[in-house]
């Protein structure tokens, strides 16, 4: 199984997204998974990719990609979910007919939280806030990288912090209901050969209460 992750920039992106992706397939019974990142082209930043032209170039030169995931920040924007509906509407086509799948999500507000949600939190944070935070980066990954001894690396702590997340999938899975949890089902759906759950489905479903 081929699995290409679509960030809208990789160069620090990355570092989450593949170890925790990979996981994601290895507790979805796909251990084996060949999951990369799209690294050509760098989008570097939102508005690219958000661009159906675009997205659908990188499908269209990826034959042999089973699934694409574009995993976007969503920043407190109340419009981005909708945003990745209608992206989702409109490049699936392209990849049904190979039997693959297009599917979008967007981290509840930055990607780092899902690196975050795989440590101990630190004194006096509370997940919560930590979820509702515009800028979790500054706030709660920069001082939980230096915790850990990588804040000065090139990526900022990323390739360290992501790693041993991963290591710690189901706790990722627990905490973020609103995006990891959402994405976990609805690929889980279409392995079971049911096809993709509807993303209002899968997040009425995964924010439901226990």
């Amino acid at each position: 199984m081929n699995v290409m992750i679509i960030p809208e920039d990789f160069r620090l992106d990355q570092f989450i997204l593949q170890p925790i992706i990979a996981a994601m397939l290895a507790a979805l019974g796909k251990p084996r998974a060949k999951v990369e990142v799209c690294l050509d082209p760098l989008l570097g930043g939102i508005d690219r990719a958000l661009d159906a032209v675009e997205l659908a170039e990188i499908i269209g030169s990826r034959p042999m990609i089973d699934l694409f995931l574009l995993c976007v920040d969503r920043d407190l924007e109340e419009g981005r979910r909708a945003k990745l509906n209608h992206l989702e509407a409109a490049l699936q086509p392209k990849v049904i007919k190979r039997g693959g799948l297009f599917l979008a999500e967007n981290a509840w507000q930055e990607l780092e939280v899902w690196t975050i949600a795989g440590h101990d939190l630190l004194p006096g944070w509370q997940w919560a806030e930590i979820r509702a935070e515009r800028d979790p980066k500054e706030r709660y990954f920069e001082p939980l990288a230096r915790q850990h001894g990588a804040h000065g690396n090139d990526d900022g702590g990323r390739r360290i912090l992501g790693a041993a997340a991963a290591k710690r999938y189901a706790r990722i899975h627990r905490l973020c209901r609103e995006d990891v949890r959402v994405l976990h089902e609805r690929i889980k759906s279409w392995l079971s050969g049911h096809g993709a759950l509807d993303w209002g489905a899968a997040f009425a479903s995964s924010t439901a209460p226990p």
